[in-house]
């Protein structure tokens, strides 16, 4: 798969997206929204520390109702665009990793897209605009679908998500969305008790036997961790996400989406060493 002018070669090694928060409530307390020149200084420090992609995200995903509290609110098309869109451009003109835009809203994820973003991650799989479909159709930009849902009920927890984004895979193929362009995110900590989420981690290896498109999994800092660590902060979880993470490339994971980037990125390495094998000649 092609993003941007970057070949990614899934299955030879795990990809690491840098995430930027250009939002001022962001769950893991590392919202830039007032200050985008240390957006810009973050992207670039993620980029240095092996990151191969910079998610780009205006409006924060922390679930509004969930179990773990009051959500973040929701932000106009319009303060959205005015948040990344600038945060974008600069970005176009100093990154050579691609750049993904955070957006479940087609009209951002288009302008984001002119300003110099090459790959769309909707949160909400098509769901809240099927419009956006059309977008990276026309575009020709991969799409990350991620699974979500409102409340946490389910029949059969893996089998009714696969059915999930089966159905989202097939809207964006029939909006003209080219196979080979889609990545699917079973949705850690969305639309899933603590308990839930880690039912998916631990049966990971299903998504891509059932979907036969790379994985993408973002446990970075989440509240799931948290509990498991009996309340530890957002940014007191990087030994939770650490682990997380290794079991995720264990089980899979094609690409890993976090905050901490350098201490992942060395995660990763040291996970695809032990799983893909590794020789002192690679």
């Amino acid at each position: 798969m092609r993003v941007g002018s970057k070949e990614f070669r899934w299955g030879e090694r795990t990809y690491v997206m840098g995430v930027l928060n250009v939002t001022p409530d962001s769950f893991s307390g590392d919202g830039l929204a007032e200050d985008p020149d240390a957006a810009i200084a973050q992207a670039l420090a993620f980029q240095k520390a092996g990151a191969d992609v910079i998610d780009v995200g205006g409006e924060s995903t922390r679930p509004a109702g969930s179990v773990y509290g009051e959500g973040a609110a929701a932000v106009s098309t319009e303060e959205e665009l005015a948040r990344v869109i600038p945060v974008i451009q600069r970005l176009s003109e100093c990154l050579t990793v691609p750049i993904s835009i955070d957006t479940y809203k087609a009209e951002v994820a288009r302008q984001a897209i002119v300003a110099g973003a090459s790959l769309i991650n909707d949160v909400w799989a098509l769901k809240k605009d099927p419009a956006l479909a059309h977008v990276a159709a026309k575009t020709g930009v991969p799409l990350i679908l991620m699974h979500n849902q409102l409340g946490t009920d389910y029949s059969d927890l893996i089998p009714n998500m696969v059915v999930d984004l089966r159905k989202s895979m097939e809207q964006a193929r029939l909006a003209g969305v080219r196979q080979e362009q889609i990545l699917v995110d079973p949705g850690f900590g969305f639309g899933k008790r603590p308990e839930q989420n880690l039912e998916v981690l631990r049966r990971l290896d299903e998504f891509k036997r059932a979907l036969g498109r790379p994985v993408v999994v973002g446990t970075s800092r989440k509240s799931t961790i948290g509990k498991v660590l009996g309340g530890a902060p957002p940014m007191e979880r990087l030994e939770g996400t650490a682990a997380t993470v290794a079991l995720a490339i264990a089980a899979g994971a094609d690409m890993v989406r976090v905050h901490d980037v350098k201490e992942m990125v060395r995660v990763a390495r040291m996970s695809d060493a032990i799983v893909r094998g590794w020789s002192p000649l690679s």
